[in-house]
């Protein structure tokens, strides 16, 4: 098990905060008693200082208002008066009294090295201006020693308020920072010893914080390995202990939800396993994730081999243009796992499977056998009064080139020929309809095949269409947006001509003189589009979806008039959906009607060596 080191850990953390709280609390309180014991024994120091001044102030004017007669030896003279009275009034802090007269000259000093200096005049400025203006002063500087020391100096005055000189004091303020230090040194060791103490407090409040956290903490990690048999024990009703209460009700409910999700899971497997329908899972870049035994069935793959293969490869489709992206975007699609003769279809549906933030995160694909897949027709009990209008096309298209060759084709020896290859077409397409209706007696119980082949539908469109340009009127146009290249389906040639007749027919109908019928051909999502637009009277917009149900006419009276049974387009969508496409119409009135219809283009596989 991973164990988190002490100095990484929550309980160094506690410790620290409780101390730097503590160190920072301390720091705090001391500086702001430093500095105000300091300013404390600075008042005293100078209250000192200044009763000193007064008491020399006093004697000094005393002193110089004092009258002398050189005659009288028994009076002392000012200097030795006034040094007399400097050296009465010193004291250990004071370091030096000098006594000035106003010539600038020392009458007096109590320092003893320099009473050298005593009758020389002094160059101090800061003596000289009390001299000069009348007005004392004080300040701290270093003397020549280096320590701090403060000065004051005063004008002394005679009895008659006039100035006589200056009083010049200088303490040594070492004293009182001595005083300062040592009472900076017991702070200090004060708090070393509190930071001492609060240091093993902070362990032994750490250590009882952190306990239930590392409890929770080795639960955890017991519960990633899917164990929830323990629970986490509850030391108390606060934050922490409503935590472990919590989280113990985590361990239950994840408990649960695992013994749910194992059962659905279960249950899931044992859906996907008896599925008749295969269905296979895949990561968001495609690659598999799970695959049922019917999915492996349908494309001769071991289930568990199968696992991490990519979807396209396994479905043969690597050939393709379609990308992995593209899948779901297409629906479904026809994949052509044929062998020479043996023909096999599989049709496939691709779905996205999206996370809570709708992102992409696999795919899912439902595979089904369609190689047996018939078409059912549900009203094929109407197929007989269909038969009319099933016929109409060809047999016009049939009376059209015989009527042309009547006229004289006949003589063209280039032209008489193809009139004649068309003409015996279309008799046999018709001759293999009536055969297919003598046979609905014996398909009442059974389901109709398609006879599909893959055919390239562009070829087949424009074959189409040339067969309609010889029978439509010289006032209206066919246009053809038809793109080269191959455009495989798998489709029953015959169904597919009858859709294209039908649509082409009723956009021929419905076209004004002067007119044009446009014809496109497209791909979409791994399906072909077609469609076919006309400029006739278009559809109201509630009734275009309707146009596809039987005996629906969207004009009553010109479908009559035309010939029309209203069967047309909903045989067309039965064939359409039989060959595993849709159709659809798009009209505004009085501007045209498009009908677009799709069909899955063909995939085929990678044939191996």
């Amino acid at each position: 098990m991973h164990k988190v080191g002490f100095f990484r850990s929550i309980q160094l953390k506690f410790i620290i905060i409780f101390i730097l709280l503590l160190l920072v609390t301390i720091q705090v309180i001391g500086a702001y008693f430093v500095r105000g014991l300091e300013t404390e024994l600075r008042e005293n120091f100078e209250e000192s200082i200044e009763a000193t001044v007064g008491i020399l102030e006093v004697n000094l004017e005393q002193a110089f208002s004092k009258e002398r007669s050189e005659d009288d030896e028994d009076t002392p003279s000012l200097e030795a008066e006034v040094q007399d009275i400097v050296r009465v009034n010193d004291t250990a802090d004071i370091i030096n009294i000098q006594v000035i007269d106003m010539q600038s000259r020392i009458i007096a000093s109590n320092d003893t090295a320099g009473s050298s200096n005593t009758g020389k005049k002094t160059t101090d400025d800061f003596i000289n201006n009390v001299l000069r203006f009348g007005h004392e002063d004080k300040g701290n500087v270093y003397n020549q020693e280096g320590n701090r020391t403060y000065r004051r100096t005063v004008p002394i005055f005679d009895n008659e308020e006039t100035q006589v000189g200056a009083l010049y004091i200088e303490a040594s303020l070492e004293g009182v920072y001595s005083q300062l230090n040592d009472i900076n040194q017991v702070f200090l060791r004060g708090s070393i010893l509190a930071i001492t103490v609060s240091a093993f407090l902070g362990i032994l409040v750490a250590r009882a914080i952190t306990r239930p956290i590392q409890e929770m903490r080795r639960q955890a990690q017991t519960m990633a390995r899917e164990d929830f048999s323990q629970k986490v024990n509850v030391y108390g009703k606060d934050e922490i202990g409503q935590l472990a209460e919590s989280f113990n009700d985590l361990n239950a409910k994840l408990k649960h939800s695992r013994a749910l999700t194992e059962e659905e899971r279960r249950k899931l497997s044992s859906v996907l396993s008896n599925m008749s329908d295969g269905v296979i899972a895949t990561d968001r870049n495609g690659f598999i994730t799970l695959l049922n035994d019917a999915a492996g069935a349908l494309i001769h793959q071991d289930p568990e081999e199968a696992q991490g293969k990519f979807l396209l490869d396994v479905l043969q489709l690597e050939e393709s243009s379609v990308d992995i992206s593209e899948l779901p975007d297409s629906g479904s699609m026809i994949i052509d796992f044929s062998e020479d003769a043996n023909i096999y279809m599989i049709r496939a549906k691709f779905s996205t499977i999206s996370d809570e933030d709708h992102d992409v995160s696999g795919f899912i694909t439902v595979l089904s056998d369609v190689t047996e897949q018939e078409e059912v027709d549900r009203d094929r009990r109407e197929f007989v009064s269909n038969v009319s209008h099933e016929l109409r096309t060809p047999l016009t298209t049939i009376r059209s080139y015989i009527e042309a060759l009547t006229e004289g084709a006949w003589e063209d020896k280039n032209i008489a020929p193809k009139f004649l290859a068309v003409t015996q077409n279309e008799t046999d397409r018709m001759i293999r309809m009536v055969n297919d209706l003598l046979q609905l007696s014996r398909m009442d119980n059974k389901s109709e095949s398609l006879h599909q082949q893959q055919l390239d539908f562009i070829s087949f469109f424009h074959g189409v269409i040339d067969r309609f340009e010889m029978n439509v009127s010289e006032h209206i146009t066919l246009e053809r947006d038809l793109p080269q290249g191959l455009y495989d389906v798998w489709i029953d040639q015959d169904k597919m001509a009858q859709v294209l007749d039908n649509i082409i027919s009723n956009a021929v109908k419905y076209s004004p003189e002067g007119g044009m019928i446009h014809f496109k051909v497209s791909k979409q999502n791994g399906q072909m589009l077609a469609s076919v637009t006309d400029e006739g009277t278009g559809i109201p917009h509630d009734k275009v979806d309707k146009i596809f149900d039987r005996f629906y006419r969207a004009d009553k009276a010109r479908s009559r008039k035309l010939g029309g049974t209203g069967l047309g387009l909903a045989i067309t969508r039965e064939i359409i959906e039989a060959h595993q496409g849709s159709i659809w119409a798009k009209s505004k009135e009085g501007k045209g009607t498009t009908i677009l219809f799709t069909l899955p283009l063909v995939n085929k596989k990678r044939r191996g060596h």
